[in-house]
This record gives structure tokens, C-alpha cells and sequence, in this order.
């Protein structure tokens, strides 16, 4: 008996100093986007009229460990026995040695960009016209393009011909062979801003000519200058999303809806608790998010009956889905918007649910 126990202790003692490269995942916060966070509204519109809605479409969360966090494997074991969290691999969450200040950046710009989408994709639900443009979204350092264009000119064309999306920058440039000139057209960034705050059309462009280089990253090379292209939008109102502490793409798709629930007469959910996740574009279409299994676990201790689900998602999340909740399979935000109509109309017998095939 004291050799199993003095055996216990040591093996005890060595599973808390033993570090083991995973992280863990658990169910992060959940808040309903048509509601308050930390004392102010987290969907904020002005200039246009709005409604009174009611029920919950909450935003979920996945909260992780830390980047710089060395998980012991007393830890690890307890994790993987836990239902309600998930270990996964260190470099699951943190590829590449990213560091916390990298991944905390790149969350917030993904987080930053997941709004502008859902606000795109809600107006152009409700027929709202929206004016978007293609910008220089990055310029690379050192790169040929580094003091000629700067984030956020616009960029009319390359080489005279009209660029309509981000994918025609790259397509254009890239006919060109290494060391050949291409020519763009854009409207700088402070001409831009300064016609959108004086609500008037844009009057100056100028025509940049840029020597391209040769990619010197993995694949075949190609012509570059430097520079990611990116969308921008004018929107006729303004709409201000209210939400600290919170980075990454996931809750595109319930920010969209609690737009779209704001600007409508009547309650989208019909009083319904109704959670959900997944990135939405520009045209409205869902995209599928990580962690599903934590989201679906935090939504319902919170209440929802109802989860929205990426259709990419919803074979992991229906393989353990909490008691009492609902998966809904959604595509894109018409797929929502009906599943919606036919919860608050009490039709839920036909709604798309999720399976584990």
C-alpha cells in the first residue's frame, strides 16, 4: 500500500512538471446580438428607422488557451476525460510558432472584416443598395510597389482595363512577365475619404506605374508588385458593431441577422432563443468555423433551442449534440432567413436539420 501510494504521488508529481504540445478548447461566452454587452447595444444604427425586436440571436464563442501556455499532461488527461472541452494540438490553433500578439492581430482583422461582410450581406438581403470598390488592402515591405500605392486607394484599373473585383488585380498583373511595367489607375486613399465624408463622387485619380518582380514564394513564379487587394464599401447609414474582447470571422452570419432583425417590422425568432454561428460573405454565404463542438455546448447552457449551423459543420456538431438543442443546417442567409420564418411560425417539423451523414 505505501509503495502504490508513494508510486501514485510520483507519477502525480511528474504528470504537473511533464509539458505536452496541445492546447484546449472549451466554450467560450455567448451574447445576443440584438441585446446589450457591458452596458451599450452591440448592433448600433443611425440615419435609417428601426424596430423593436425580442427572443435571442446570440453570436457564439470558443475560448482557448494562450499561445505561450505550456499545458502539463495531468492537464492534457483531465482535458481529453472532459466533455465539454477539446485538446487538439498546439499547432492546431498557433501554426508556425505564431505568437499571441500575431494571433490576436490577425483574429481582429478577421473579426473586422466578418462585420463588414454581414452588413453587406444583410442590406443586400433587404434590397439596400450598398457601393463597394476595389482597394489596396496590404502593400508588402520592400516590395516595388512600397511608396507608390498605400492602403486604401482604390484602384479603378490595371493596365486601362476596369477592375470590378480583388481577383482581377492579381489576374492582370500576373500576364505580365518579371520586370515589365504595369500601370494602375486608382483614386488615393485621402481623395477617397474626403469625397465619402462630403458625400460627393470621386474627381481625382492618378496612374501609378510599377516594375513587377518575381514571386519568390512557394509554386510556380509569377509576376507581383506587392500588394493584396481587398473590398470597401459605402453604406447609406450608418451601422456600428459593439463587441470588445472578441477577434476571428465566426460570428459573421448573427451579426448579419441581428441587422436584418433591427431594420425589419416584427421578431425574426418569434421570441425563440436562437443561437448559431459561421462566416458569411459579401453575397451572403455561410462559411464553416472551428470549434463547433465548444459553441454548441456554450449556446445551450445559455438556453438556446435552436442552433444555426454551417452545412459544412453540421456532421461534427450532430455527432454530440447537446440535449434539448436543435441543429439547423444553413447555407446561406436565405437558408437562415427561412428557417427563421418557420421557427417563429411554430413549422419546425420541416426545418433542415443536421445529421451525422
Amino acid at each position: 500500500m505505501l509503495a502504490s501510494t508513494l508510486i501514485l504521488i510520483a507519477l502525480l508529481c511528474a504528470g504537473v512538471f511533464i509539458t505536452v504540445p496541445y492546447a484546449e478548447m472549451s466554450p467560450g461566452p455567448t451574447v445576443n446580438t440584438l441585446g446589450d454587452h457591458d452596458g451599450e447595444p452591440v448592433l448600433q444604427i443611425d440615419g435609417r428607422k428601426t424596430y423593436a425586436t425580442s427572443g435571442h440571436l446570440n453570436m457564439t464563442t470558443v475560448r482557448v488557451t494562450s499561445a505561450d501556455y505550456r499545458m502539463n499532461l495531468v492537464e492534457a488527461v483531465y482535458g481529453w476525460l472532459a466533455h465539454d472541452n477539446k485538446i487538439v494540438p498546439h499547432d492546431t490553433l498557433y501554426p508556425d510558432g505564431k505568437t499571441e500578439e500575431q494571433s490576436t492581430q490577425e483574429n481582429a482583422e478577421e473579426f473586422s472584416q466578418s462585420q463588414e461582410s454581414a452588413k453587406v450581406a444583410a442590406l443586400k438581403a433587404l434590397d439596400v443598395p450598398v457601393q463597394s470598390w476595389v482597394i489596396v488592402s496590404t502593400v508588402l515591405k520592400d516590395s516595388p510597389a512600397e511608396g507608390k500605392l498605400h492602403a486604401g486607394d482604390v484602384i479603378k484599373a490595371v493596365d486601362g482595363t476596369t477592375v470590378k473585383k480583388p481577383e482581377d488585380v492579381a489576374e492582370l498583373v500576373t500576364k505580365h512577365k518579371a520586370g515589365e511595367d504595369v500601370d494602375f489607375t486608382i483614386v488615393p486613399a485621402a481623395e477617397q475619404a474626403a469625397a465619402e465624408k462630403e458625400q460627393r463622387a470621386t474627381t481625382k485619380t492618378d496612374k501609378v506605374t510599377i516594375t513587377t518582380t518575381n514571386s519568390d514564394d512557394t509554386g510556380e513564379n509569377r509576376a507581383i508588385v506587392g500588394i493584396s487587394a481587398g473590398t470597401d464599401h459605402t453604406f447609406p447609414f450608418t451601422i456600428d458593431i459593439k463587441l470588445a474582447d472578441v477577434g476571428g470571422p465566426s460570428a459573421g452570419l448573427m451579426f448579419a441577422l441581428g441587422i436584418y432583425d433591427k431594420l425589419t417590422p416584427g421578431s425574426l425568432t418569434g421570441g425563440s432563443f436562437v443561437a448559431g454561428t459561421g462566416t458569411i460573405d459579401d453575397a451572403g454565404k455561410v462559411g464553416p468555423i472551428g470549434g463547433i463542438e465548444m459553441k454548441t455546448v456554450g449556446a445551450r447552457e445559455k438556453g438556446a433551442q435552436y442552433f444555426l449551423t454551417p452545412a459544412d459543420n453540421c456532421a461534427a456538431a450532430a455527432d454530440d449534440t447537446p440535449k434539448g438543442l436543435t441543429l439547423v443546417k444553413v447555407n446561406t442567409i436565405d437558408d437562415a432567413l427561412g428557417a427563421l420564418k418557420d421557427i417563429r411560425g411554430g413549422d419546425t417539423a420541416d426545418l433542415p436539420k443536421c445529421s451525422t451523414k
